[in-house]
C-alpha cells in the first residue's frame, strides 16, 4: 500500500530565506570584466527607460495612420492601448492573423493563442497545426525576414501586437471580410511611419519629463566606467538630435565626453554586415558633413556606417569590447556570432518577473505544481481504477496550477521566459546570444570592475535522478528544496 505524506507548506518559509536579487547580474556564459576595455550601448532601452505613456502614444499613432493614410475603418479609434494585453517575444502567424506564445522547441503553447483579442480553443489550435509543432522553416530569421511565422523581440513592438490584435477583433466582431497578410503590412508599416515620420521623436523631444523616465543611475554606470578609465561608445538607431536632447536629460550637458565614439542613425542590424555605407560627420546644428572620414573623433557625432569601418577606424576587436542592448537580435545576434564581443542583453521585464518569483503565493503554486509532477510519473504505473481516476484528478488539477501560473505575470501569455515547463523560444535566443542579462544598466554598480561572472551549473537531464527514482529511495525532492513526500 502506498501512503503519500504531502506537506509542501513546510518548504516555504525555507524557499523564501533565499530571494532572488531583481537587481542582479545574470550569466550565460563566463565572462571577467577585468577583460573588457571598451563598452558599448545602444540608445532606447539601454541607456534611457521611457514611461508608459509612450506605448499608448504609439499605439495612438499608428492607429490614426491607418485609418487616415490606410483607409481602415474610423470605429477602431474605440480601441485603446492595453498595456497588460501583450509580452515581448510572441510569435504572430501572418496567414492565420493570430498571436501566439512559441517555446524553445517550436511547439505553441496551448491556451495561449489569441485571434483578435479571444483565446482560440486547443482542438481549433491543433486542428490548424496538426498538432501544436511549427516547422523550423515557417519562423522568422534574425533579420525579421517575414515568414508564416514573425517574432516580436523589440520593447516598442507591444504597442504593435495590441493594435494587429484590436483591428482584428473588430474585422471580426463586424463580420468584415479581409486579407490578414495586408492587415499586419499596413500595422507594420503604421508603426514604422510613427518612427521614421519623427511623431514619436517629436513627441518625445516636447515633452520630455513625461515620457523619459529620469535615473541620475545611468550617469553614475557611465561615470564608473570613465574613472576605471574604459573606453566607452554609442551606436543606436536613433536620430543625433533626438538623442542628443535624451541623454543632455538623463546624463547632463557633457554627455559627450564620456563617450569616445557616437553614432546615429546606424541602421542596425544592417550596421554590422553591410560593408558599403561610410560614415558621415554629423555638425552641431544637425548637418551632414561631405568629407571623408579617417578617424571617428571624441566630441563629434557620426551616422550610418558600419562596423567593419568601425573596426578599422578604432581597432576594437574581440572580447575586449562588451556591447549592452534590449534587442536580442538586432543589437546582440551579429556581434557574438561574427565578431566576437561579448554581449549584454538588458531584460527590463526581468526586475517585475524576479519580484513575482519571490512572493509566497508564487512560491507555493511552484512548489505543489511541481510535487503533482512528481506524483504523476511515480503513480502512472499504477493501472487499477482507484489509481488511474486520481491520475485524472491530478491532471486536472496540474492544468488548473498551471493556469494560475501563468496568471501572476501575464493573464494572456504567462511569463515572458517559460511556457509550462519548457524556457520560451525567447529565453532560448537570449541563452544563445547574451553572455550576460540584466534588467538595466543599473546593475552594474552592484560589481567591481573586474568582477567574474560564472553561470551556474544546472544538472542536465541525464545527470539527474528521474521523480520516480527519488520516490523509490524513500524521499521526493523539490529542485533546492527539502522532502516532501514519503512512501511507505
Amino acid at each position: 500500500r502506498i501512503v503519500i505524506r504531502i506537506s509542501s507548506s513546510k518548504l516555504v518559509p525555507s524557499i523564501m530565506s533565499n530571494m532572488l536579487n531583481p537587481d542582479a547580474i545574470f550569466s550565460n556564459n563566463e565572462m571577467s570584466l577585468s577583460d573588457i576595455e571598451i563598452y558599448g550601448f545602444d540608445y532606447d532601452y539601454t541607456l534611457v527607460f521611457y514611461s508608459k505613456h509612450l506605448h499608448t502614444l504609439i499605439f495612438n499613432a499608428a492607429r490614426d495612420l491607418l485609418i487616415n493614410e490606410h483607409r481602415y475603418p474610423a470605429e477602431i479609434r474605440k480601441y485603446d492601448y492595453d498595456p497588460n494585453f501583450a509580452i515581448r517575444g510572441l510569435h504572430y502567424d501572418v496567414h492565420r492573423a493570430l498571436l501566439m506564445k512559441i517555446d524553445a522547441f517550436h511547439y505553441i503553447q496551448l491556451g495561449t493563442v489569441y485571434r483578435g483579442l479571444s483565446v482560440v480553443p486547443d482542438e481549433e489550435v491543433i486542428a490548424m497545426y496538426d498538432g501544436s509543432h511549427v516547422p523550423l522553416e515557417q519562423m522568422s530569421d534574425f533579420y525579421g525576414k517575414v515568414k508564416p511565422q514573425t517574432q516580436f523581440m523589440d520593447i516598442f513592438s507591444l504597442p504593435e501586437m495590441t493594435l494587429l490584435s484590436c483591428v482584428n477583433e473588430y474585422f471580426l466582431k463586424n463580420n468584415i471580410d479581409y486579407e490578414p497578410v495586408h492587415l499586419y503590412k499596413d500595422v507594420k508599416d503604421s508603426i514604422r511611419d510613427v518612427h521614421i515620420k519623427g511623431i514619436m521623436y517629436r513627441a518625445i523631444e516636447a515633452d520630455i519629463e513625461k515620457y523619459i523616465c529620469y535615473a541620475e543611475q545611468t550617469r553614475a554606470v557611465l561615470a564608473k566606467l570613465a574613472d576605471h578609465g574604459k573606453k566607452m561608445f554609442l551606436i543606436t538607431n536613433s536620430p543625433s538630435s533626438f538623442v542628443d536632447k535624451g541623454m543632455k536629460f538623463i546624463v547632463g550637458k557633457d554627455w559627450r565626453d564620456l563617450f569616445d565614439v557616437v553614432i546615429v542613425q546606424a541602421d542596425k542590424p544592417n550596421f554590422f554586415n553591410d560593408k558599403r555605407r561610410p560614415f558621415r560627420k554629423v555638425n552641431e546644428r544637425g548637418v551632414l558633413l561631405w568629407d571623408k572620414i579617417h578617424k571617428l573623433q571624441k566630441g563629434q557625432i557620426y551616422k550610418q556606417g558600419n562596423l567593419y569601418e568601425f573596426l578599422k577606424l578604432t581597432g576594437w576587436r574581440g572580447s575586449k569590447v562588451l556591447y549592452f542592448g534590449d534587442h536580442i537580435y538586432s543589437d546582440l545576434a551579429d556581434l557574438t556570432l561574427k565578431h566576437g564581443w561579448r554581449t549584454g542583453a538588458i531584460i527590463p521585464e526581468l526586475r517585475s518577473e524576479i519580484k513575482i518569483m519571490n512572493t509566497e503565493k508564487y512560491i507555493q503554486t511552484m512548489t505543489w505544481l511541481q510535487t503533482l509532477t512528481g506524483l504523476l510519473e511515480h503513480m502512472q504505473v499504477h493501472r487499477d481504477p482507484d489509481s488511474q481516476m486520481i491520475l485524472e484528478e491530478w491532471k486536472k488539477e496540474r492544468k488548473e496550477m498551471r493556469e494560475i501560473n501563468r496568471n501572476f505575470f501575464n493573464a494572456q501569455f504567462g511569463s515572458l521566459f517559460r511556457t509550462d515547463e519548457n524556457p520560451t523560444y525567447f529565453l532560448r535566443r537570449l541563452s544563445r546570444f547574451a553572455d550576460i542579462y540584466m534588467a538595466s544598466l543599473s546593475c552594474l554598480l552592484n560589481y567591481e570592475p573586474d568582477y567574474t561572472f560564472y553561470p551556474r551549473r544546472t544538472p542536465l537531464q541525464h545527470e539527474l535522478p528521474g521523480w520516480s527514482d527519488q520516490l523509490c529511495t524513500g524521499t521526493f525532492r523539490i529542485p533546492f528544496l527539502q522532502e516532501t513526500v514519503q512512501i511507505k
